[in-house]
């Protein structure tokens, strides 16, 4: 397959603040020139996990170096437990430390965590500088570096603290998936079938196609799954930046998720949440008259055959003690009234407040 089959660029089109993703096996390496050639900053403060540091920072610093761009490489623990606000503190402090000014930028080198926190650093440092971002797992290429969604976590529940702030830029290699552990990748497979689900049945009957593929890190499939995913989400960026509309629909089966997740102390991971919230809104969906049965079967096959979760742990889905206050503070909840986003088929969702509470406690307990 010629190298410019595996290359794509998406446009995140906003105007003024429009911006590039580009997608190509071994783009890494490249990164230092483009970002040259891009002009967006004299230095650069990349950001990255410890553990993601090991693994990339050098590759990345070197891209950096031959391309004349002086960069240094500043860390915090890798985890969930690391998005909090005092970790924005830590990392602020250093860059002030270290003497970075507005003409300096800060590069996101690795998954939704090092996105989350290092698009927030960007949006509160002197007001502000620019970020690029380089996502080093399939949550992040597909969905959490696209659209300029920042933020930390706070005890009462994810990402509750935060800013829209949008990249300059995203390069994305797919190589780095390789090295990525094999339940990392399933669990950003979750986010891309849900891209099907929400917006593209078309897309949704591919993955079901091509799973082996897929699962195999086929690098033409590989692609395919990545420059899909964040067109669909480019559009809908477009058409509502800071969900106040239609972009909600993003966020199917993370209300449900992220309130499972919070409950299993973050043992769940994200994509893993995300899977078992993508069946809970499906069966509600069916409680409600609004989706076929066996469209509901239909999406919890498809996850099952990507390796993913589909019943919740009972431990877990049975404390309604605990899950209630989780799903009332998530951020799409109004007034008291948790918003769901319930599939109405393959390819359509719907945004309502019109779910009984009992019905929620009852699919979260497997009844």
């Amino acid at each position: 397959m010629a190298a410019s089959e595996l290359e794509r660029t998406v446009t995140v089109g906003l105007g003024q603040r429009s911006y590039p993703i580009h997608i190509r096996p071994g783009l890494l390496a490249d990164v230092g020139r483009l970002l040259h050639v891009a002009g967006i900053a004299k230095r650069y403060a990349v950001i990255a996990d410890d553990r993601v540091a090991a693994l990339n920072g050098a590759p990345l610093l070197a891209s950096l170096s031959r391309a004349g761009l002086a960069a240094e490489l500043i860390t915090f623990p890798a985890g969930e437990a690391s998005k909090h606000l005092a970790t924005i503190a830590e990392l602020a402090s250093r860059l002030a430390q270290a003497g970075f000014d507005r003409r300096d930028g800060l590069i996101a080198l690795g998954g939704g965590v090092t996105g989350d926190i290092t698009g927030f650093l960007a949006a509160v440092y002197l007001r502000g500088i620019s970020f690029v971002q380089v996502p080093t797992t399939l949550l992040a290429q597909v969905d959490s570096s696209v659209g300029g969604k920042t933020g930390v976590d706070l005890p009462e529940g994810k990402n509750l603290v935060g800013v829209f702030l949008q990249p300059r830029a995203v390069y994305i290699d797919p190589e780095m998936l390789r090295s990525l552990p094999r339940d990392e990748f399933l669990g950003g497979l979750a986010e891309v079938i849900k891209y099907g689900v929400i917006r593209d049945a078309e897309f949704f009957t591919w993955l079901e196609r091509e799973r082996e593929k897929i699962l195999a890190l086929d690098p033409a499939a590989l692609i395919e799954i990545i420059a899909r995913s964040c067109t669909i989400k480019a559009a809908v960026v477009e058409e509502d930046e800071r969900e106040g509309g239609v972009r909600r629909i993003l966020n199917y089966g993370h209300t449900i998720g992220h309130a499972l997740e919070a409950a299993s102390c973050f043992s769940l991971s994200h994509g893993f949440s995300v899977a078992l919230g993508m069946v809970a809104a499906a069966r509600l969906a069916v409680r409600l008259g609004m989706l076929p049965e066996t469209e509901s079967v239909r999406l919890a096959r498809l996850l099952s055959a990507y390796g993913l979760p589909i019943a919740i742990p009972a431990a877990i889905g049975g404390d309604w003690e605990r899950l209630r206050p989780l799903l009332l503070a998530d951020k799409k909840t109004v007034g008291g009234r948790v918003f769901y986003v319930l599939p109405r088929a393959i390819g359509e969702v719907r945004i309502t407040d019109a779910v009984a509470e009992e019905d929620v406690r009852r699919i979260c307990a497997g009844a």
